[in-house]
């Protein structure tokens, strides 16, 4: 490999410390990165337009001779230059200027400038063009390609930035050397990278410029797809390595699974069972297992967890499980203890609000391993919590841990030879392309049925004037014997927002419903108000529970027939597909109402749209990808990696079905260059693929 690729940008002629320094606010660090430092868009500067043709909106070169030169002070200083060119005249407009600049646009001088036509109160105008001075009239554009517009920062203009890239990419020891195999790359028919670079760089002007402003012409597929497969590549190599580490074999005859099961009340679906299955198989093997396990709301995941533990516990081990609400912890300890107490398996909780006295009891059971699950908050990983013989480890709704807090969990299990086996679940369920590329460290597991009986609940959408019809439906179900949620996104008023708060909703619905039992809960009471409430609301005593979104996991109350959401239109499908799986989980006829305020975005409008049309986790989460992007739904800023540069996987998903082929065929016969690629694209992402 050439070193200056990844020299700094001082190599570079013109570049010193200062501007080095600027462009790093870029993401510009070393020549390679200029490279791939590509245009947002591209401007077609091969033709002049006469100033009598322009017209407002237009971007388009112009050449005129100065007429005349001179500072303004109106709301904003100002320099005006009037050009004409015989055909008419066009005023150039700068809120920022040098004294050297005002004394370069002279009258009598020549300019061509290259920008946006606005309507002006004398003239047409351009504000803040791309200009050059010329002491005489200029040649016609000698221009062979269409010019690039980069992003960019304070003090990098786009001049500068051409110039530099100009300078990278006529340099061959600066053109980085193409890792993609040739045989991927022929079949896939792609062009060579330094072509490629070239070629996004500095399009010919008869180039597709729609498909280029989009990302989806060829060359710039190629980028996309190099960077897509170094991020699968980091990995599979981390599992690879994951692989060489040890765990411990836990084998159990399974009996305490079977009294578990007789237990139950219900039969697990075939689904259920096929997951389980697989966990007691990861046990069993002497590598550390990390095993996702995805469903829908209400498919069973807390049970398949159940069944994993009692096979550590068996097995001679102890078992986390880690939520991230105190709301979701305290619902996963009281089914722990429903299901595992009568098998005499020791269960504790240990959570932030824990008292001084109970925590030190609790730390000291862990310690001694007189407890057998632990079921916790983010407390489960703080100093002084030790486990004496801690075997596997629960993660539940795992995006909305830090990488950090992971790590320090697992750490809580490793001993010099050893590191515990993770599982991890999430309701939001990941489209198979996506878990192949960005969960390719993971074993992944669907349960992807529904436990029979389970009611598909109905949802309306309906405006907040319809707010008497709305309360009329609370009032019938309650009447009927139900019971309802009713959730608004925050807690106190706010003006900003607009926005009924839950506080406010909670006095208003007790002098709507004089008859009524009314609850609120939210993250601001302690944990022993929250799960005072939830308890007189599972037990009948509360027939409607205003919430705020805390509720939207973790809480399971057979007899809630309905839930409004208000202002529905400010929550995300996957919170808004969360919040509606808390109905459902009786035998009645269950209905989410979700209540908008007028007028509604195009974006907002699909969707209540989606939501309305739909009870399918994984076709919610595939909508969910197209209008959020994978940041959000997959929470790429907490897995350890870093942020996609180029690529995009909801406009590239079409090429993820071939990352995974090549990158076997890398890893089989060029694993110098998967390193190479991976140190192209990836830094500091060791450590974090092991969790």
């Amino acid at each position: 490999m050439n070193a200056r690729r990844g020299e700094a940008l001082e190599t570079l002629s013109g570049v010193g410390p200062q501007l080095a320094k600027k462009l790093s606010r870029i993401g510009v660090h070393r020549v390679q990165d200029l490279l791939f430092h590509l245009p947002l868009r591209y401007q077609d500067r091969s033709r002049l337009v006469a100033l009598g043709s322009a017209r407002a909106g237009a971007q388009i070169m112009v050449v005129g001779q100065i007429d005349l030169s001179s500072v303004t002070f109106g709301r904003r200083r100002s320099l005006l230059i009037r050009i004409s060119d015989g055909t008419g005249p066009l005023t150039v407009r700068l809120f920022h200027f040098s004294a050297a600049q005002r004394a370069a646009l002279r009258q009598g001088r020549w300019m061509q400038c290259f920008g946006e036509v606005r309507p002006g109160p004398v003239t047409l105008e351009m504000v803040h063009p791309e200009y050059s001075v010329f002491d005489d009239r200029p040649p016609l554009p000698d221009v062979a390609t269409l010019t690039p517009i980069y992003p960019t920062t304070e003090g990098v203009g786009q001049r500068l930035l051409r110039r530099l890239v100009a300078q990278a990419l006529a340099s061959p020891d600066c053109l980085p050397a193409d890792w993609l195999p040739d045989s991927v790359r022929r079949e896939l028919g792609f062009a060579a990278l330094p072509d490629a670079l070239a070629y996004v760089h500095n399009p010919p002007l008869d180039a597709d410029q729609t498909a280029l402003e989009c990302g989806q012409h060829r060359t710039q597929q190629r980028l996309a797809f190099d960077e897509l497969l170094a991020h699968h590549l980091a990995l599979r190599r981390l599992k690879q390595r994951r692989l060489t580490h040890s765990a411990p074999t836990i084998v159990s005859s399974g009996e305490l699974l079977k009294r578990l099961l007789a237990t139950l009340g219900f039969t697990l679906t075939a689904a259920q069972q096929r997951v389980i299955a697989e966990v007691v198989a990861d046990l069993q093997v002497p590598t550390p297992t990390l095993r996702l396990i995805q469903g829908d709301v209400g498919s069973g995941k807390t049970v398949v967890a159940a069944a994993a533990a009692v096979c550590a516990i068996e097995g001679g081990y102890q078992v986390a499980l880690m939520a991230p609400t105190e709301l979701l912890a305290e619902q996963h300890l009281r089914s722990f203890c429903v299901w595992l107490e009568p098998l005499d398996v020791n269960v504790v909780a240990l959570t932030g609000t824990l008292r001084a006295g109970a925590r030190r009891e609790a730390l000291a059971q862990i310690a001694n391993g007189t407890v057998s699950v632990v079921v916790g908050t983010h407390a489960l990983f703080q100093a002084g919590v030790e486990f004496k013989r801690l075997g596997l480890i629960i993660v539940d709704e795992q995006h909305r841990f830090g990488v950090d807090q992971r790590l320090a969990l697992r750490d809580k299990g490793r001993t010099v030879s050893m590191s515990p086996h993770q599982i991890t679940m999430t309701a939001t369920p990941i489209p198979r392309s996506l878990a192949m590329t960005f969960y390719a460290d993971l074993d992944v597991s669907s349960i992807d049925e529904l436990p029979p009986g389970r009611q598909v609940v109905e949802t309306v959408v309906l405006p907040e004037t319809r707010r008497a019809d709305i309360l009329h439906r609370v009032s019938e179900a309650c009447r009927a014997g139900h019971q309802a949620y009713w959730v608004c996104p925050l807690i106190d008023e706010s003006d900003v927002l607009e926005v009924q708060a839950a506080t406010d909703t909670s006095i208003a619905l007790v002098e709507a419903f004089p008859n009524l039992q009314v609850g609120l809960v939210h993250g601001r009471l302690s944990a022993v108000q929250k799960d005072t409430t939830m308890q007189q609301f599972r037990d009948g005593d509360i027939d409607v529970l205003v919430a705020t979104t805390v509720i939207e996991v973790g809480v399971d109350v057979t007899n809630a027939s309905l839930m409004i959401i208000e202002n529905a239109e400010r929550l995300g499908l996957a919170q808004l597909h969360q919040l509606r799986g808390r109905v459902g989980r009786g035998s009645t006829h269950s209905c989410c109402v979700l209540m908008y305020r007028a007028p509604l975005s195009s974006h907002a409008r699909r969707r209540l749209a989606v939501m309305r049309d739909t009870n399918d986790g994984f076709e919610i989460a595939r909508h969910d990808l197209e209008q959020r992007g994978p940041g959000e739904v997959l929470g790429t800023r907490q897995t350890g990696l870093q942020q996609l540069r180029i690529a995009d996987l909801v406009r590239d998903r079409a090429l993820l079905p071939r990352i995974e082929a090549a990158a076997t065929e890398m890893l089989a016969r060029h694993p110098q260059r998967v390193e190479w690629l991976i140190a192209r694209w990836i830094s500091d992402s060791e450590n974090y693929g092991n969790v």
